[in-house]
């Protein structure tokens, strides 16, 4: 009889990883180094702007290694703590190499909208102070980007071959502006 219960148990057990998109994942601990510029800073995981300014470069970020190929997810979850300011990117994809430049970025507006700032499509909405909110992207190289927010797919864009990377923290976009701090969590990598 205990026999049959500890076994129920363990088919019960829930995966360790909370990783969408199905089907086998590895796990992975890529590189990064820390990115700040104008009035960014970065303290463990907690990434601001400090200041109000529409112009120049104001980054917060951690910026992962470069990838060539194959299936690539990023999870984590971020909570802005406080936000006066607007249309700040808090994760993105990269290309690198020889079309070096941004392929994705996730933004939010005051009031919580999160969007894709090329193109200005809402992605989801309900990311405001204090809110955790739970992202992942799946970059299946020369084939699909996919992203997700709190585990429900949000958008599909198709992912020309070549080299990516991941980025997340603070960054002002062209048409953005400080103060904000956020706070991400829960940073997981993996590849098939």
């Amino acid at each position: 009889m205990l026999a049959a219960v500890v076994t129920g148990l363990v088919v019960l057990a829930p995966d360790a990883g909370a990783q969408v998109g199905g089907g086998s994942w590895i796990s992975d601990s890529p590189s990064y180094k820390t990115q700040e510029k104008g009035c960014g800073s970065v303290s463990g995981l907690t990434f601001k702007l400090t200041c109000s300014t529409g112009s120049g470069e104001q980054r917060a970020e951690r910026r992962y290694a470069t990838y060539t190929g194959g299936t690539h997810q990023f999870e984590g979850s971020f909570k802005i703590t406080s936000m006066g300011g607007s249309r700040i990117s808090l994760k993105q994809t990269f290309r690198d190499g020889s079309s070096a430049g941004p392929f994705f970025l996730l933004a939010v507006e005051k009031g919580g909208r999160l969007y894709a700032v090329h193109g200005g499509e809402t992605i989801a909405t309900g990311a405001t102070v204090g809110t955790s909110v739970r992202v992942n992207t799946i970059n299946q190289v020369g084939s699909t980007h996919k992203v997700y927010i709190n585990g429900s797919q949000k958008d599909s864009v198709s992912s020309p071959s070549g080299s990516y990377y991941d980025k997340f923290g603070s960054y002002r976009t062209a048409s953005g502006a400080g103060p904000i701090t956020v706070q991400w969590s829960d940073i997981k990598f993996w590849h098939r």
